[in-house]
């Protein structure tokens, strides 16, 4: 038995066999071969078997994640069937006595290369097409399996160094018990989706996927960050009755799922989620959510091959607002950039993209882009209580600039028309140091501020949030963010405007205290993290947070801001 401590990522406890999400060696050497036909053969079958293994996939893509989705595998089908690839492989095999592995790649390569230097962008996405036939048939030739996620049809736990957001968003929750990886944090975005699947998640662990094989029986304690290899049946016992426990203090908090969030001494806050997709709707019912407070918007472009259309997005906002009858929901535009990339977006390599060309200043440049998803949202308005976020707002210009655009797009629709919410709340993110210093200016011209404390904490103590040698200095509870916190809050309400959060400091069960001391209008977060909340926050008096609040941001350090707010609400 072997034991890993990471990162306590997503409440409770998982235990089920590993399934290793690692990409495989497929390194091999050129040799010669006696018989080249029986090489031709051989390469023939491992074709076969990449063939049948895409149907599968193509077939389960279109029933679970849909036929966009499925498009992308009948593109690698095609080129599986393309003679113009199989011809010169074999011929190779023949003529040069080579093994097939040889011949697969070299060919490859060749027609790889031809591609990514042509002047037509569709031409030059089919390079990744052959990359990923290659890598799958090559699989086949050298008998290694190649992991895929949607092909998973039993209980398991994903073992990876990381998850990227499409990755996690292709995950089956009715298979998918948790997660853990080597590296992230609580802020990670395969952290965030692991809430928003509700499932348990431990990441930076560091080892993962060198101490754990597939198969390997492991639990996952999202509680306290601890990971488990090939426990003794005693071990196993003690953590399902920590899992019952749990479940069972899960039960409690659900009896308040349609109690509004209201404090100790009367005073309502709202307590709202943060989504990626429609399908996590049902999460935010269920967790009695009185909104949706982020829907990030970006996973509607993600895990495909093109950008989606006006009407495939017109339907997805639709949903969401129909779905929560009434109650607000606040879209936050395109945020792509950072570790979110859409490959066929071509963007250039940056050095530091935290920093660079993403969200607003993409979208401010790539206005085709920007205009169809405003003209989505926009005739979505209609159907329910639509409001609307720019991210990455630096400055009062790039809000105007984009409210200006806002502004076009909606009076083409009028003219055109089409119905359109009369009012519609238009607000920004603010994530950046020097907007929440200007927040007292920004206040005069938003409707309402969603405050992004993810990227807010790492700009402001200059630590990213992914790098886990400085993860010490993603302090969440220091004085100098909480005061940012305030200035924020106070510049919104001199205005006679609403102040949310929807960074993942709002579900935080040390931060919430504060918080609601501060102020803060809305707390936006996980919804599997609501009612958990809701119950804390009905046992604190505001009028004693308030007091908390004003001591802690006099402190000097994070551990002195802790240590008061543990011995305030205990």
């Amino acid at each position: 038995m072997a034991f890993l401590q990471g990162i306590a990522a997503s409440n409770g406890i998982a235990i089920a066999k590993a399934y290793r999400l690692v990409e495989p060696d497929l390194s091999f050497e050129q040799i010669k071969v006696g018989d080249s036909a029986a090489e031709v053969d051989r390469f023939r079958s491992a074709m076969e078997k990449a063939k049948s293994e895409l149907e599968v996939i193509r077939d389960r893509a279109a029933v679970e994640l849909g036929a966009d989705k499925a498009a992308i595998f009948e593109a690698h089908l095609l080129v599986l069937s393309d003679p113009e690839l199989n011809n010169p492989i074999e011929d190779k095999i023949k003529s040069e006595n080579v093994n097939a592995e040889a011949a697969l790649k070299e060919t490859a390569d060749m027609f790889v290369m031809m591609f990514e230097q042509m002047d037509n962008e569709y031409m030059r996405e089919r390079a990744a097409d052959i990359r990923d036939v290659t890598k799958r048939v090559l699989s086949h030739l050298l008998g290694v399996q190649l992991p895929n996620p949607s092909m998973i049809n039993e209980e398991v736990i994903i073992v990876a160094e990381d998850l990227t957001p499409s990755d996690t968003a292709q995950l089956n929750r009715q298979f998918v018990k948790g997660f853990t990886t080597n590296i992230g944090g609580r802020t990670s975005h395969s952290a965030i989706m692991a809430r928003s699947l509700e499932i348990p998640a431990v990441v930076g662990t560091k080892s993962a996927t060198e101490e754990i094989n597939n198969g390997d029986l492991i639990i996952v304690d999202g509680l306290k960050g601890e990971v488990h290899i090939n426990p003794t049946p005693e071990i196993v016992d003690q953590y399902r009755k920590v899992h019952e426990q749990y479940e069972m203090q899960k039960a409690e908090w659900a009896k308040l799922v349609n109690e509004p969030t209201v404090s100790a001494d009367g005073v309502h806050v709202e307590l709202a989620a943060n989504i990626g997709t429609p399908n996590d709707l049902k999460g935010v019912i269920e967790n009695g959510g009185e909104g949706v407070g982020l829907y990030r918007t970006e996973f509607l472009y993600m895990g495909r091959d093109q950008l989606p259309t006006e009407e495939e997005q017109f339907e997805a906002y639709k949903a969401v607002l129909e779905g929560m009858s009434g109650k607000p929901v606040v879209v936050r535009t395109l945020d792509i950039g950072g570790d979110k990339e859409l490959p066929y977006l071509d963007l250039p390599k940056e050095m530091n993209p935290f920093l660079g060309f993403r969200a607003i200043r993409l979208c401010l440049e790539e206005q085709d882009l920007f205009r169809t998803q405003l003209r989505a949202l926009l005739r979505a308005s209609s159907y329910g209580n639509l409001k609307i976020m720019f991210p990455m707002i630096a400055t009062l210009d790039e809000f105007r600039e984009a409210k200006a655009i806002l502004e076009e797009e909606k009076q083409k629709l009028i003219s055109e028309g089409q119905k359109v919410a009369e009012q519609i709340e238009l607000g920004i993110m603010v994530e950046i140091p020097s907007t929440a210093i200007l927040a007292d200016q920004f206040a005069k011209e938003v409707d309402f501020f969603s405050i992004g404390t993810n990227d807010l904490i790492q700009y402001t103590m200059a630590a990213d949030r992914m790098n886990q040698r400085v993860s010490y200095l993603y302090q969440p509870y220091s004085p100098s963010i909480l005061r940012l916190v305030k200035m924020v809050i106070d510049a919104a309400h001199a205005e006679g405007k609403w102040a949310g959060m929807c960074g993942e400091m709002a579900g935080d069960e040390t931060a919430i205290p504060v918080l609601l001391g501060l102020g803060l209008d809305e707390f936006s977060m996980s919804a599997s993290s609501i009612l958990k909340a809701r119950s804390l926050i009905k046992g604190l008096k505001k009028a004693d947070m308030e007091k908390l609040a004003q001591e802690v941001l006099n402190m000097q350090t994070t551990d002195q801001a802790v240590q008061a707010i543990n011995a305030a609400i205990k």
